[in-house]
């Protein structure tokens, strides 16, 4: 799960600093006089050379130059979400960056308040291998990180943890069957999060509804909560088998039962059955904007459990993403019933050739859009585990972020796109890319 997520530019003040860090201030000079000036500067030459966008102007002490690597792994291709364009290439032809960004002491990353201002871009990175295990321990220099297609220089980075708001979120139009079976794993919910998180639960049927608000993920609320967003699920009904049988049982001549008599309307060989509506956008817009009011300083996860039916919503995708994109929030879900069968098993981010053949889903769109995670289970005990395995992955995320020279004022999409270096077969997962926000948002610090 991502801050989850997806990228932001937010209005504040600063990247977090690490414990007793002071900032580098300037090395005094000495003072000249206007007269010296004649012979420090010719006409029409400039006194320094301008350095390129991503070197540093001056390295550390005890930063080595990071060794060149051609090889890289792409994070995400998918693209502006509204437009369904493609990522710009990008090309990484400058030099390798040799002052480290900001790095919190171990373990006090998560625990410095994450406030970032309007041009900073905050990107949560999960890596796996060609075996889907997570790859920890990769040094900052490995990564590199593009907009629209132009390398970016990181200006902080960190492995430590985020306390997690979670809006978990119970698709409750599921068959009765599928039902039944997530009611009973919900009470493993809470023992794959925190005493840190905080989880707020909603329900969705032909309407959402929040059981509960953010609450302690340990807390007894939490459980309560679980215990009342059980459902009995939706009645699929049965189809009538057509035939003699469908006026009913005859004998001599008679109906034996007057109320499947062809008068009451039942003699039509089919069973009609009413208009259903999964209200997947409408859901997660309803759980996203309670989530946005979290504060800055935590990853903000919407976690769903669904077969990802969407049907009858007021709100688009389009707008739905964009809110997503723009408040930092990634989706992450557990898909269950018949849309998990193809999946079974796998805990992979779904790629854009995929999704046109599953055009009655559209969870795994939210999901690769916003850098989440997609486990797909259909038993009890799979779906118990995935809480535990997606929780874990956003727990051991890369945080990166860098200053953006996008205009907020546009207020357009664009795309990101992060890379390891020299390390191939890796699969990195990012936001696709995010909307800038000129103004704060409302949260809390």
């Amino acid at each position: 799960m991502s801050l989850g997520s997806a990228a932001f530019a937010q209005q504040s003040s600063t990247v977090p600093n690490a414990p007793n860090a002071i900032p580098d201030a300037p090395t005094p000079q000495a003072g000249s006089s206007l007269g010296d000036l004649k012979d420090q500067v010719k006409p029409g030459a400039s006194t320094t050379a301008a350095p390129s966008p991503d070197a540093v102007q001056a390295a550390r002490p005890g930063v080595n130059q990071a060794a060149g690597s051609n090889s890289s792994s792409s994070a995400s291709g998918g693209g502006d979400p509204e437009t369904g364009e493609n990522q710009v290439t990008s090309t990484d032809s400058t030099p390798n960056q040799t002052e480290a960004p900001e790095l919190p002491a171990p373990g006090q990353g998560a625990k410095s308040n994450l406030i970032v201002s309007v041009n900073e871009v905050v990107v949560p990175v999960t890596v796996r291998d060609k075996k889907r295990n997570l790859v920890p321990s990769l040094d900052w220099r490995k990564f590199r990180v593009f907009e629209d297609g132009v390398r970016q220089r990181i200006v902080y980075f960190t492995t430590d943890p985020f306390p997690l708001s979670v809006a978990f979120v119970i698709d409750q139009s599921l068959p009765a069957d599928v039902m039944n079976r997530v009611n009973e794993s919900l009470s493993a919910v809470s023992g794959a999060f925190t005493p840190s998180d905080a989880v707020a639960v909603f329900g969705y049927n032909s309407t959402t509804r929040m059981i509960t608000d953010f609450t302690g993920a340990q807390g007894a609320r939490l459980n309560v909560a679980l215990t009342q967003a059980k459902a009995p699920g939706r009645d699929m009904g049965v189809i009538a088998p057509g035939g003699p049988m469908d006026n009913g049982i005859v004998i001599n001549n008679k109906q034996m039962d007057p109320n499947t008599s062809p008068e009451h309307g039942l003699n039509v060989g089919f069973a009609i059955t009413p208009k259903e509506y999964h209200p997947l956008n409408d859901a997660i817009l309803a759980a996203a904007t309670e989530l946005a009011k979290q504060p800055r300083d935590r990853r903000k996860i919407l976690y769903i459990i669904s077969d990802g039916k969407e049907q009858g919503s007021k709100a688009s995708y389009k707008e739905v993403v964009r809110f997503l994109l723009g408040n930092n929030i990634s989706v992450d879900g557990t898909l269950v019933g018949d849309s998990a069968i193809w999946g079974l098993g796998t805990l992979d981010r779904y790629h854009l050739p995929l999704l046109p053949t599953m055009k009655d889903n559209a969870l795994p769109k939210y999901v690769l859009a916003t850098g989440g995670t997609l486990d797909s289970q259909v038993s009890e005990n799979g779906i118990q585990m995935s809480f535990a395995k997606i929780t874990n992955s956003v727990r051991n995320q890369y945080t990166l972020i860098y200053n953006s020279h996008a205009s907020t004022l546009a207020n357009r999409f664009h795309t990101i796109e992060v890379r390891v270096e020299g390390i191939p077969g890796l699969d990195i997962v990012a936001p696709d890319g995010y909307y800038p926000q000129a103004h704060p948002s409302n949260n809390s610090r």
